[in-house]
């Protein structure tokens, strides 16, 4: 995010190398990170205080000796920054996903101790995505004529970020692309790491004295408003607050102002988990809302992962039902998995119990939580290709375990787009293209690999009980976004066709990302809720 402002103090030079590869691959970690491509984490899983410190400097100063030795460092030189301005509040949005970390020491050593990522930083993948912002994060105490040794990063992520951190996607308005970095309850190392910040690289800011509009009843104004400071380093704005129970971080000042007066409650880590993702399924869109609910979710699904050794691992899918479970337990049976290619990037597979009958009447009785008689539990899957352009269609395909129910599926899929169907390892089958449906008929011909050909562990985890099993293949999803990123910004046409291949470095690229394991994460109904489980390569 550039801007015309002076920059505060001379252009850094570029990021010294004697720091070492793991302050380069920390460096690329936040960089991810604050570019809202938080997935480095899961590309590798492949991203004693005052807890109300005020707004006040002279608080934080006065804390402790155990945060960075920066406190009240100052710039030489530094013109005078430039006003705050007013900021008008932004539509509120509604928070949609986030990334709760719990144990960010022991993620960061995962992360760092990564030798896929400690290769990768010296290669063009690495270098793309630290791209401009390595130099805000890399630039030191040196280059900013400051009186703190060390560099921009060992303040933001190695004090600021140091406690149970969330990061905060929202729904609704153009400016809501990238998270907020949400510190709550912030201990006296985090508050100091922020007062640092504040006097090495502010430069204006803005002011508001009102929380966005539709903000939860709970959100309150402190005593003469937000105020949020402009953070520069070699050009780049990262935007910054801080307020008696929370510190807020984003690249956007009304990002920074949603996540101030966003409904927050204690970041508290579950048994043996470091890591968090959750989502809000009534914003996500009416897919969304429908699936939970033909499931029986409840709001507060969760895929939770640990950090062992130099690696995150996945621990599974837990939270919440509804009254009305629909979800059974069983093995994904072999028939399926001698259907699904194993280079499927995504595979969402559920055992749903329905209506004996599949007939229409029976059905909405179901949904509307009524006595539809008998019912028989089917397993589902969905086996999906997403692309990275937009121009290019859905390729997905949806594996019905129950072939005698394909009349019924004839009728119940009849919309607008119509489905390739066919009857393929004792299921039916419903695909979006033709040459889907081909990719199925191949794998279970054993003409080409199936989910049978996995390694043993994956194997393994996708035969054992669950009620809702997800499978990632990280590798060929994460190559084949690069791939038709690549292309989409090459401008050439809806009808031209995709050159034989890219670049070199794209290629090399993607022959990387092809080495990443398969994640599998599982959740089976015990109770009221679901029971985690995970697996993988």
């Amino acid at each position: 995010m550039s801007s015309s402002e002076t920059p505060s103090g001379p252009s850094p030079e570029p990021p010294r190398s004697g720091g070492g590869a793991s302050k380069a691959i920390l460096v690329a970690i936040v960089t991810v990170v604050v570019s809202g491509v938080g997935v480095g984490a899961y590309v590798l899983g492949r991203r004693s205080a005052n807890s109300g410190a005020g707004s006040d400097s002279s608080d934080t100063t006065e804390q402790g000796t155990s945060g960075v030795q920066s406190a009240g460092a100052t710039v030489e030189g530094m013109p005078p920054p430039p006003p705050t301005q007013r900021l008008s509040p932004p539509t509120q949005g509604s928070p949609a996903v986030w990334v709760d970390v719990y144990q960010p020491a022991k993620v960061r050593s995962a992360l760092v101790g990564n030798a896929w990522l400690q290769q990768q930083m010296k290669k063009p993948l690495g270098q793309g995505f630290a791209s401009s912002w390595a130099a805000f994060f890399g630039s030191t105490g040196e280059d900013l004529k400051a009186s703190f040794k060390g560099a921009v990063f060992d303040v933001v992520a190695g004090q600021l970020l140091d406690s149970p951190f969330r990061a905060l996607w929202f729904v609704g308005g153009s400016d809501s692309n990238a998270p907020a970095f949400i510190v709550p309850a912030p201990n006296a190392t985090a508050a100091t790491a922020y007062e640092a910040m504040e006097k090495v690289a502010s430069r204006g800011g803005y002011t508001s004295d009102k929380c966005p509009y539709g903000a939860p009843a709970s959100a309150t104004v402190p005593e003469g408003g937000f105020k949020i400071a402009r953070w520069l380093v070699a050009e780049q704005s990262l935007y910054a607050a801080r307020t008696a129970d929370r510190i807020v971080v984003a690249r956007q000042p009304n990002m920074v102002l949603r996540g101030l007066c966003a409904e927050l409650t204690k970041l508290e880590a579950p048994a043996n988990v470091d890591l968090e993702l959750g989502f809000n399924s009534e914003v996500l869109g009416r897919e969304t809302v429908f699936l939970t609910h033909a499931l029986g979710l409840a709001n507060g699904t969760r895929l939770q992962f640990g950090a062992e050794g130099k690696r995150l691992v996945p621990r599974g899918i837990t939270g919440p039902l509804l009254d009305k479970v629909r979800l059974d337990a069983a093995p994904l049976s072999d028939d399926l998995l001698k259907l699904v290619p194993s280079d499927t990037p995504v595979l969402l597979a559920l055992q749903l119990k329905l209506p004996e009958s599949l007939e229409g009447a029976k059905i909405k009785q179901y949904w509307e939580g009524q006595d539809p008689g008998q019912v028989r539990t089917r397993q589902i899957a969905l086996v999906w290709t997403p692309r990275g352009d937009a121009d290019l269609g859905h390729e997905f395909a949806i594996l019905w375990g129950r072939v005698e129910d394909a009349p019924a599926l004839k009728t119940m899929f009849a919309g607008g787009n119509t489905l390739e169907q066919a009857t393929l390892c004792k299921h039916q089958v419903l695909a979006s293209e033709p040459q889907v449906l081909q990719r199925l008929q191949s794998a279970c011909e054993g003409k080409s690999p199936n989910l049978l050909n996995a390694a043993g562990p994956v194997v393994e985890g996708l035969r054992a009980p669950g009620s809702v099993t997800i499978g990632l293949n990280t590798g060929h999803l994460l190559s084949q976004l690069l791939a038709d990123g690549y292309w989409s910004e090459q401008q050439l046409g809806k009808n031209a066709p995709v050159p034989g291949s890219a670049p070199a470095e794209i290629e090399e690229a993607r022959k990387d990302l092809e080495t990443l394991p398969y994640v599998g994460l599982r959740g089976t109904v015990e109770g009221n809720s679901l029971v985690p489980g995970g697996f993988g390569s």
